[in-house]
């Protein structure tokens, strides 16, 4: 069975062409060559606490961009990302006014992963297609954090103290939000690179029918990928609450879109079976740099989107051209 999962993943030899380069590091060009504009560009940008700003700042977002990319990675998509990080927000401020700080954020955490077992349930067994069920999933997860906090913000006050200490805290430093961000893009990477489970998720991305031939439950392996991207969702939305004392329904409008361009940036592959957590991490830093140079800039925030649109094209297109040498 391993041997056959080893046969599944392996890749054609390495090879120096130009192909290979753009694929391997043409993320890391498009960070460097962002560093050294955002340094010209302004004498703020390297500074300290410049920098653990946008690291705070993209702690939360980088949590969907892991989750997503597990779901890239199998040929899927997640649209539901952004407002299961809004259900996230709003769950443990109620949750935290009546429970223990660790069961609401265990309580939270779960809402999210049932939230991704339905859409991967529905995605992995009823074979539905990813994009309407996760888009279908969008809406029941916004609607639910509209209802339950009747559209108003949630303030969490004293009870939620642990979790805004949380937001606000650091060790060494280092904001807390950034140790956990750093965490869980560790775990993931390890995932990914060293478990027969990371394989079969690339696996079943780059060719689904050879593995089901070899006797992988499939369904379940896709299943998993969704409930993993509905809890990192979740924790987001706890972070984000983490940070402004207060839950709301309104947060991570559009969250979805740039975790995908995140992992897009990243270097992995829509069509599946390619992709990394170390890339991943990099488009993630890509998008806050731009975001934060654009802040520094003063350019306001309708021509951030319009810029933001170009870098995901930008993105698009040098994949295409690593394509179009390699045949």
């Amino acid at each position: 069975m391993d041997s056959t999962v080893t046969e599944l993943t392996e890749t054609s030899p390495r090879s120096f062409n130009i192909s290979a380069l753009l694929q391997r590091y043409g993320t890391v060009v498009i960070l460097i060559a962002l560093l050294i504009v955002a340094t010209s560009m302004s004498n703020v940008f390297l500074t300290e606490r410049n920098i653990l700003n946008v690291l705070r700042q993209i702690s939360g977002s980088s949590l969907m961009a892991i989750g997503m990319l597990f779901v890239i990675l199998t040929r899927g998509i997640d649209l539901s990302v952004g407002s299961i990080a809004a259900l996230g927000s709003v769950l443990s401020a109620i949750l935290i006014q009546t429970f223990a700080p660790g069961t609401a954020i265990v309580a939270t955490l779960i809402a999210g992963g049932v939230c991704g077992l339905v859409s991967g349930g529905l995605v992995s067994f009823l074979k539905l297609p990813p994009f309407v069920t996760t888009l279908a999933m969008m809406t029941v997860a916004r609607g639910l954090s509209l209802i339950i906090s009747a559209g108003q913000p949630i303030v969490m006050g004293e009870r939620g103290g642990i979790i805004t200490a949380f937001g606000a805290g650091s060790f060494a430093g280092i904001p807390y939000s950034v140790l956990l961000m750093a965490a869980v893009f560790l775990l993931a990477g390890t995932v990914l690179m060293f478990t027969r489970f990371g394989r079969l998720v690339k696996a079943i991305g780059s060719n689904v029918e050879a593995v089901r031939l070899s006797g992988i439950r499939v369904a379940w392996y896709t299943m998993s990928v969704y409930v993993i991207s509905g809890v990192l969702a979740a924790a987001a939305g706890i972070i984000s609450s983490s940070r402004t004392g207060v839950g709301s329904a309104t947060i991570g409008v559009g969250a979805e879109l740039d975790a995908i361009a995140a992992v897009v940036i990243g270097g992995a592959s829509l069509m599946g079976g390619r992709g990394g957590a170390f890339n991943t991490f990099i488009g993630v830093v890509v998008l806050g740099i731009i975001a934060n140079m654009m802040n520094l800039a003063r350019v306001p925030g309708y021509h951030q989107q319009v810029f933001m649109g170009c870098i995901i094209i930008g993105a698009m297109l040098l994949q295409y051209a690593s394509n179009w040498i390699r045949r």
